[in-house]
C-alpha cells in the first residue's frame, strides 16, 4: 500500500511568473530561479504561461472523451513501432523492478510528411502522427494544445539558456526537426491496497531535455526529493509543471538534476495528464557545455547524438522494438 506524502514547500517547487519571458523583458530573475530549481530539485512551476485556458479546456475534454471510447474502438488506433505515434494500451510500459504502469496513452509528435527527407531515409522516431478517422475532435484539440505548447518550450528554451549563462538563442539552434513527443494520460484509479511495486507511473527519470506537464486537478506527480524523500506536487490552478530530464542533466555536467519522480492516483477517480517530452534535433550533439566544466569539475561524459541517447533509453521500458536509425 502507497502511503501519503506532503506536499512541496514554495522553495522546493517554485512558481516562475513568465509574464516577462512572453513580453519580451529582462530573463534575468526568471533564470535564476529556474537555475535554483533545476540545481536542487528539477521540478518548478510556470504560471502565465501564455497557453490560453480555451485551448487546455479543449485538450482535456478530448483526452477524456477519447478515452471513455470502449477499448474495442481505440484497440485498431494502436502505436505503430516505426513512428511511435498512436494509442498505447495499459501494460506497454515497464520500468525495471517495477510492475508494468497503470496507465494507458495516445501519442503524437512533430508530424513530419512521408516526403521528408528524415522520415524517407527511416530515421527514428520521425514521421507522420497517426489520427483515427472516427475522432476528428482528438486530432483537432490535440494539434491546437501542441502547437501551443511547442512555443511555449521554444520559449523556455531561452531561459534555459540564460540560466546557464549561454546566449538566449544557445539551444534555439538546435530546434530546425526537435524530437518533441507529447502524450495523453488516463490514469483509471488505483486501488488502495495495490501492489507497493504498482504505479500509475513507476518511479524513473525522464530522458530528455524539458517536459511540459499538464496536470488535472486529481493530482498524483510525486518527485522524490536528493535527500530521498518523496514530496507530492499538487496541482495549482493556471499552471504547468516543468521539469528536466537526464540528457540535460548529461549536459550540464550533473550541475543539474533530473530528479526521479512517479504518480500514485489514491483518489478513486479518473485521472488525466498531458506531458510534452521537448527534446532537440536527432542529431544534436550533447557535450558538456563550456560554462558547466572547469579544471576541477571536467566533462564526466563522452558526447552523444540526442537521438541516439533517447533511443537507447525507451529501449529499456517499452515491450515493443523502436527502430534504429
Amino acid at each position: 500500500m502507497h502511503q501519503s506524502v506532503r506536499a512541496a514547500s514554495a522553495d522546493e517547487m517554485p512558481i516562475l511568473d513568465l509574464t516577462a519571458l512572453n513580453n519580451g523583458g529582462d530573463l534575468k530573475p526568471i533564470a535564476e530561479k529556474m537555475r535554483h530549481a533545476c540545481v536542487t530539485t528539477g521540478f518548478l512551476y510556470v504560471a502565465n504561461h501564455g497557453i490560453p485556458e480555451s485551448v487546455v479546456s479543449g485538450v482535456f475534454d478530448a483526452t477524456r472523451r477519447y478515452f471513455d471510447l470502449p477499448i474495442e474502438q481505440r484497440m485498431p488506433h494502436r502505436m505503430d513501432e516505426k513512428y511511435r505515434r498512436g494509442f498505447m494500451p495499459q501494460g506497454i510500459n515497464q520500468h525495471p523492478g517495477f510492475a508494468p504502469d497503470l496507465k494507458e496513452s495516445y501519442e503524437i509528435g512533430v508530424d513530419l510528411p512521408l516526403t521528408d527527407p528524415d522520415v524517407a531515409a527511416d530515421l527514428a522516431l520521425h514521421g507522420p502522427n497517426r489520427w483515427p478517422a472516427d475522432c476528428p475532435w482528438l486530432r483537432q484539440a490535440s494539434e491546437t494544445y501542441f502547437e501551443e505548447a511547442q512555443a511555449l518550450g521554444r520559449r523556455l528554451l531561452k531561459v534555459c539558456a540564460v540560466s546557464l549563462d549561454m546566449p538566449e538563442d544557445y539551444f534555439l539552434q538546435f530546434c530546425t526537426k526537435p524530437m518533441v513527443q507529447m502524450r495523453l494520460f488516463h490514469y483509471p484509479p488505483q486501488e488502495p491496497m495495490s501492489d507497493e511495486k504498482a504505479f500509475g507511473v513507476a518511479p524513473h527519470t525522464d530522458y530528455g531535455m524539458i517536459t511540459l506537464l499538464l496536470q488535472d486537478p486529481i493530482g498524483g506527480l510525486e518527485l522524490k526529493k536528493r535527500d530521498g524523500e518523496w514530496v507530492s506536487a499538487p496541482y495549482v490552478p493556471g499552471t504547468l509543471v516543468i521539469n528536466i530530464g537526464d540528457l540535460f542533466q548529461r549536459w550540464t555536467n550533473d550541475i543539474y538534476t533530473s530528479n526521479q519522480h512517479r504518480v500514485v492516483n489514491r483518489t478513486g477517480k479518473e485521472r488525466y495528464s498531458i506531458p510534452m517530452f521537448f527534446n532537440l534535433d536527432y542529431r544534436t550533439l550533447i557535450s558538456c557545455l563550456p560554462t558547466c566544466q572547469s579544471a576541477d569539475n571536467p566533462p564526466k561524459y563522452q558526447p552523444i547524438t540526442s537521438g541516439d541517447y533517447l533511443l537507447s533509453r525507451f529501449r529499456d521500458v517499452q515491450k515493443y522494438r523502436v527502430a534504429a536509425a
